[in-house]
């Protein structure tokens, strides 16, 4: 087992990454404790992972329930070797019309609580421990509506070579695990809440789409990568991202398998391609690299937009 007789925190533990990173983690030998704001969610988490894991109510923002949290892991656990600081938040932030409290809100779920998990962790943790950040691909993609959260995702980064360097004296890693399109709860919250199975179909189909492997993560995919960024089979990786988006920003759309891919403009400058039956939504900043590769072809199309995307489907001979 290569995680046995360790001792891991997973905040946001009760669902998605979290929840299957704890399952992986149970199933390699460790004991741990995992971390969420719904009591009803956590407990059935726990239920589920069995007698090795530990709930705590907890909300990672809040100063007094870090503390608490923390002197319960000390009394609970003793030390720890791993931490996996996987508690965060998406938020909408347009550019002019964003109040400054949503865009604060992520700002302080997403940096700060990561931040100030870790900064208590680290008095609790064993040398030659582990430290994970859930990072995010739109520390890269550019994405219109996303500013606080891609700007959160890039400092997780740019935060995570510091605290390595902080914490090397220890041998200490911190390392950040990047996902991209990844089928957990959060993707039925916000405005794709009321969406019609319909919509969420297409929405499922277009991301697809986009990915080279041409299809969506799951939560295990990421679980995966997270136990080898704390397990010895990673002893000598530190301070890195490591990406697991199926090729999305090392390869987009150069993954795609087809003869022929449609390139139009749209709506506010955005590009969308077709690939087969599945369309496929470019960003702007794409559309040299992606109209060298495919022939630029005149079309009708219908559209389907929502809060977040603009989906065309070209009409090609």
């Amino acid at each position: 087992m290569k995680l046995a007789g360790k001792k891991a925190l997973i905040t946001g533990g009760n669902s998605g990454i979290g929840l299957a990173t704890a399952r992986l983690f149970i199933s390699e030998g460790a004991e741990v404790a995992i971390t969420g704001r719904d009591q009803q969610t956590l407990n059935e988490a726990v239920a589920e992972l069995g007698s090795k894991a530990h709930g705590y109510r907890a909300d990672v923002t809040v100063v007094e329930d870090r503390k608490k949290l923390f002197a319960d892991l000390a009394k609970d656990f003793g030390k720890l070797d791993i931490v996996f600081a996987n508690a965060g938040i998406t938020g909408r932030t347009p550019t002019g019309t964003t109040d400054e409290a949503v865009f604060e809100k992520v700002v302080h779920t997403n940096l700060n609580g990561a931040f100030f998990t870790v900064n208590s962790a680290a008095p609790l943790m064993n040398d030659n421990g582990s430290i994970i950040f859930n990072g995010s691909v739109h520390n890269y993609l550019g994405q219109p509506g996303v500013a606080a959260y891609a700007a959160t995702k890039g400092g997780l980064v740019s935060m995570a070579r510091s605290i390595a360097a902080d914490l090397a004296p220890r041998k200490i890693r911190v390392n950040v695990v990047a996902p991209g399109a990844t089928q957990t709860p959060i993707w039925k919250r916000g405005p794709r809440a009321s969406a019609t199975a319909e919509e969420s179909a297409k929405l499922s189909d277009f991301f697809s789409s986009t990915v080279p492997l041409g299809r969506w993560g799951e939560p295990e995919d990421l679980a995966k990568a997270v136990l080898f960024l704390a397990s010895d089979d990673s002893s000598y990786i530190n301070a890195v991202e490591l990406m697991v988006d199926g090729g999305l920003t090392g390869a987009p759309l150069r993954g795609l398998h087809s003869s022929r891919l449609t390139v139009e403009n749209s709506y506010k400058g955005q590009t969308a391609c077709l690939l087969g039956k599945a369309c496929v939504f470019t960003l702007r900043r794409n559309l040299k690299s992606v109209a060298r590769e495919c022939q630029i072809m005149k079309s009708e199309w219908q559209i389907w937009q929502t809060q977040s995307w603009l989906i065309c489907y070209p009409k090609c001979e």
